[in-house]
């Protein structure tokens, strides 16, 4: 019997390397509590989960930490919206609902998280499920980005 391993995609991949230093290098600057190496990893699973919102057909939201990710990439309107009509063929807008930073089901209530790690799987990117475990994250992260609330998920 033979075994297939799948090989899953790095969000980094999505952008050029001088580009995804830029977003880092910029995360790093507005988060300064971040540990080392942290700006990386929020990055890298911001654009694996933007690359699946450009696939996916049901509602996802972010998780705090990936959320600082997305923002920070959000500032660079150019290049944001570039690689919005290159991965998904329209601009993947962030648009909080009543106020909130999280999508809402259209039954009501908030999109659990546990559906865009699903859909970043679903779509061949690998999942750094720290950045995903809102009881995990805490301890890294800051909330020192305007806006930032607490997960739906708690």
């Amino acid at each position: 019997m033979s075994t297939t391993t799948l090989a899953l995609r790095r969000g980094t991949s999505l952008v050029s390397p001088e580009l995804f230093d830029q977003l880092t290098i910029r995360i790093a600057k507005d988060h300064p509590n971040l540990p080392a190496g942290m700006p990386a990893r929020i990055l890298d699973q911001a654009l694996a989960f933007l690359g699946a919102a450009a696939v996916t057909t049901e509602p996802i939201g972010p998780s705090d930490l990936v959320d600082i990710g997305w923002h920070t990439f959000i500032l660079y309107t150019r290049d944001y919206a570039a690689f919005c009509d290159r991965i998904a063929g329209r601009f993947i807008h962030h648009n909080p609902e009543d106020g909130s930073e999280w999508p809402t089901n259209p039954n009501g209530g908030s999109v659990p998280l546990s559906r865009a790690v699903a859909a970043i799987t679903a779509t061949g990117y690998r999942v750094d499920a720290a950045l995903w475990n809102t009881t995990a994250i805490d301890a890294d992260c800051t909330q020192c980005h305007a806006g930032c609330h607490d997960s739906p998920t708690r």
